[in-house]
């Protein structure tokens, strides 16, 4: 698949989402930033909350699918690979069509792009507010600072918001909110102690 590889080193310019989203709204906040001006602690926060065995698997992690299956659905099984698959390349939805689209770009995207750029992208894509895609513009609406200078609770409440952004607020966390913050802050330090963020970080 020929924009895969175009998209190893050239920024996709518009996802399905922010189209929807522009059009619904008639605006949306978004800048992309590279990895390099992210603060290290955001891209773990992210993987402690969505994905926390990226670093081991190749765009499927079979335990969480188990898991998902086990409990009828309740939770979602999808890794941040196949997240980026399906907002860059594909639509929202829950159709087969969708999923076996998913199914087929996921490992493409594993085989190209390194841990670490999907990791560059999914944060420059992801909602992480009603109209508000990605880091820099989740940064710096929500702390007024740029997504360099995230501190690691600033990180862990903008990763809470996930996967509900239109529901959730990282300045006005609900209580649960809170409680999930201080969990993904534990995650964060934890897979940077045992080497599960190491396929990202520098």
């Amino acid at each position: 698949m020929v924009v895969v590889v175009l998209y190893t080193v050239i920024n996709p310019p518009i996802t399905h989402t922010i189209w929807s989203e522009y059009r619904r709204l008639g605006a949306v906040d978004r800048e992309w930033v590279p990895i390099e001006d992210i603060a290290p602690v955001m891209a773990r926060s992210v993987v402690a909350a969505e994905d926390a065995n990226f670093c081991l698997h190749w765009g499927f992690d079979v335990a969480a699918i188990r898991a998902a299956m086990q409990g009828g659905g309740a939770r979602g099984g999808s890794t941040i690979t196949q997240q980026v698959v399906k907002n860059v390349f594909l639509w929202q939805g829950r159709s087969w069509v969708r999923k076996a689209l998913e199914a087929a770009i996921t490992p493409a995207v594993e085989a190209v792009w390194t841990k670490r750029r999907i990791i560059e992208v999914y944060l420059n894509i992801a909602e992480m507010d009603e109209g508000v895609f990605g880091v820099e513009a989740a940064a710096r609406k929500y702390f007024n600072v740029g997504p360099e200078a995230l501190s690691a609770r600033q990180a862990a409440l903008i990763a809470s918001v996930l996967p509900s952004p239109k529901t959730r607020s990282a300045t006005n966390p609900s209580v649960s909110m809170r409680k999930r913050a201080v969990l993904i802050g534990d995650g964060a330090a934890t897979i940077l102690s045992d080497g599960r963020s190491g396929c990202f970080e520098d």
